[in-house]
């Protein structure tokens, strides 16, 4: 009797972490600007093509503004996600990694400490090879510097110290 051997079945599922949580850039609102929608589609991009060029492309920006967002004051989460698609895509799995820089609260501006608790973290959400949705969470740190900040000032005003 042949001895027949069970074929395996190649996984299509794509092996690598999805994007990290990231709170978006902050910047101006702009017809052909990097909108919060945008920087979600090129990491989703990067993730699926594993080139910063082609991501870039493929949302009709260049690769130069690209990096130029990614150089900006507190694009830093944004960076730490692109870093990490870009990690596993050249298969470095095997390199520890990094230990993120931690966020200095108190070089924020109570505007920038507001918009990131408003807008909280957002991550694309990639099925069959397309971006399908970004999904939302609050950002319960950014939430939590805000309060104990508020809770400072009602300290100063109730002692007179305005």
């Amino acid at each position: 009797m042949p001895q027949t051997h069970a074929r395996k079945r190649k996984s299509t599922r794509n092996t690598r972490p999805s994007p990290l949580a990231f709170t978006p850039v902050k910047l101006r609102a702009r017809r052909d600007g990097w909108s919060v929608e945008l920087q979600c589609a090129f990491l989703a991009e990067l993730h699926l093509k594993g080139s910063v060029a082609a991501a870039a492309r493929a949302v009709g920006k260049s690769r130069a503004s690209a990096y130029k967002l990614r150089a900006r004051n507190g694009a830093e989460e944004f960076a730490r996600s692109w870093d990490r698609i870009l990690q596993h895509a050249c298969g470095d799995r095997n390199k520890p990694p990094e230990r993120p820089q931690k966020l200095r609260w108190r070089k924020l501006t109570l505007g920038d400490l507001l918009w990131r608790a408003g807008i909280g973290r957002l991550r694309p959400v990639i099925y069959r090879g397309k971006m399908r949705r970004i999904a939302q969470k609050p950002n319960n740190s950014a939430l939590l510097h805000l309060m104990r900040r508020y809770d400072a000032s009602a300290r100063r005003i109730e002692r007179g110290r305005c």
